[in-house]
């Protein structure tokens, strides 16, 4: 494939299990940078989770985090953003108090939660971020947000996925990145929609952009760009769609396998 912009989720996509990114790795995407190609990662995590990543690859031309909803270059300095209104965070936050979940937003390179629990200590451990618990959300948020998480149990999720995006029909776009999360970004901030302006802001066509991805919230960006690639390892839904697949899962470093015989050839 004559690629002109590689975009890929991190967790259990470009990422190992362990939450690293291997050498190999590093060295296939800094050899397509190299070679002209725009490198841009593409999370649900909020930005200052992905900086170290960012950094790692040290071959970035800008990035994707929020699912879409904020976009940065790689000096870190915000491109786009899009954020729910003060209201219609709160009208979120209501929903899942009544729900009775756990969830959190975030600002800065923090992110607040509503009670005390294992979701909490289990999240700052893989993103790195610290939190913070302050009680009922409705009483907290006061200016606009990127983004709401819920976690549950994925039965209760995949239940919980349904409702919300009936309840918000129109002014949410609601999905899962993983079994047990349920997330709430603007409509318009999906990573389908971001990766179609990244590719115009780095001038490149959209047939000539190919991204990867494992679960829900990538589904939107795998469709948008001119090659889909769902990796060995994604949700059986994802699988079943018409993407390719990777040989490889993340944990053996399918992304980078992909690009160096597929595009690198």
């Amino acid at each position: 494939m004559d690629a002109g912009m590689i975009v890929f989720d991190l967790d259990d996509t470009l990422l190992r299990d362990d939450r690293t990114v291997s050498d190999e790795t590093v060295q296939v995407m800094r050899e397509a940078a190299r070679r002209g190609i725009h490198i841009v990662p593409a999370s649900g995590r909020a930005q200052a989770s992905m900086q170290g990543v960012v950094e790692r690859l040290g071959c970035v031309s800008c990035y994707i985090s929020c699912n879409g909803g904020e976009i940065y270059n790689a000096a870190h300095q915000p491109l786009q953003k899009v954020a729910f209104s003060t209201k219609e965070a709160l009208d979120i936050a209501a929903f899942l108090e009544q729900e009775d979940c756990y969830f959190q937003v975030y600002a800065g390179d923090k992110f607040f939660y509503n009670k005390e629990c294992g979701y909490a200590e289990s999240y700052a451990q893989a993103t790195l971020l610290s939190g913070q618990c302050v009680g009922k959300l409705t009483d907290f948020i006061h200016q606009p947000t990127a983004k709401v998480l819920a976690m549950d149990e994925p039965e209760r999720i995949a239940k919980l996925l349904e409702k919300s995006r009936k309840v918000f029909a129109g002014r949410a776009s609601v999905t899962c990145s993983k079994p047990y999360f349920l997330e709430f970004n603007p409509p318009e901030a999906t990573k389908g929609n971001a990766l179609v302006w990244c590719a115009r802001h780095l001038g490149v066509d959209i047939s000539r952009t190919i991204a990867f991805g494992d679960s829900l919230n990538d589904v939107s960006m795998l469709s948008a760009a001119g090659r889909g690639v769902a990796m060995k390892n994604a949700r059986e839904d994802v699988l079943a769609m018409d993407f390719a697949v990777t040989h490889l899962t993340n944990d053996q470093d399918g992304v980078a396998d992909y690009i160096t015989k597929h595009i690198l050839t």
